[in-house]
């Protein structure tokens, strides 16, 4: 199945609806800062209607004062209120950035389970370095077990999103970045890029599939007999510029590819250009969505 249709069943992107913890975070921050600001929106909007109301031009009770200069007492309501409302704002971002750092690991009786993020033109390449296999825009992960991301860009600067788990990191060109998220419930997930990075931008998308750990156990062990092998010149195929590709899996990968793409002992790509497309050179097995 191509990749709309694979993504066709996932939960809508938005951040209101927390599939884990560090998204649930995000939102309670959203709301925080959304009653802190209309604290001071919805009495200004108030205070408007009803100085327009009262200072009518057939109210004669309203008094005419154009030689007013100062008073103390609206000086300090004018004042005070959007101070109280930055602090409170620098408050919370000051609470949440430390919290929700995204190297921070999420505290679990389980170990976390590794996973590799390579951006491309206009892909995403995902590898399990304990488990030795890798996945091509689609990503399974097992359900309330803490994922450690380490990502990089083998092309432009890129945005990974994957709105219902949680914080959205940049991936760059000879740089690494880590994000720690979880899931607590299976279902399957809409990713993205939120970066714009050429012509496929537009479907640089991909699924998260969140199932029960025996279930992924299964799938590693299926994933690892079949496909190609994620070597050196698996992933030569793999680094052409190309768009709306099939999610597929590779049942093996060359140790320490990841750090070579970092590290850029292996040629970072040019970037994006004209005439990007699908590659016809790259006819990977398609991945189990069972």
């Amino acid at each position: 199945m191509g990749l709309p249709l694979a993504l066709a069943g996932c939960s809508p992107a938005t951040i209101l609806s927390p599939d884990g913890p560090i998204a649930d975070a995000n939102r309670t921050i959203l709301l925080n800062s959304l009653v802190i600001m209309l604290a001071i929106v919805i009495p200004t909007i108030v205070a408007t209607l009803a100085f327009a109301w009262w200072f009518r031009e057939g109210n004669t009770k309203a008094k005419y004062r154009p030689d007013f200069v100062y008073s103390g007492r609206i000086e300090m309501i004018v004042w005070s209120i959007p101070i109280l409302v930055i602090l409170f704002l620098g408050g919370v971002i000051w609470v949440g950035s430390h919290d929700l750092d995204p190297r921070r690991p999420i505290q679990s009786t389980m170990p976390p389970l590794e996973v590799q993020v390579v951006s491309l033109d206009w892909k995403w390449l995902f590898i399990y370095p304990r488990e030795g296999i890798a996945t091509v825009n689609m990503l399974m992960i097992p359900v309330g077990r803490p994922v450690h991301f380490r990502l990089t860009s083998a092309s432009v600067m890129n945005t990974f999103f994957v709105p219902r788990l949680g914080s959205m990191i940049y991936t760059m060109n000879r740089m690494e970045t880590e994000l720690n998220l979880r899931a607590d419930r299976p279902g399957t997930i809409y990713g993205q890029s939120a970066h714009f990075s050429g012509d496929g931008f537009s479907d640089m998308n991909f699924g998260v599939r969140s199932v029960p750990p025996t279930e992924f156990a299964n799938w590693v062990a299926r994933t690892r007999t079949q496909g190609p092998t994620l070597d050196a010149r698996g992933y030569a195929a793999l680094y052409k510029q190309s768009s709306n590709v099939k999610p597929f899996s590779y049942r093996a990968t060359q140790p320490g590819l990841f750090e070579a793409i970092v590290s850029q002992k292996i040629k970072p790509q040019p970037g994006p250009s004209t005439g990007g497309g699908r590659d016809p050179n790259i006819s990977p097995e398609p991945l189990e969505h069972k």
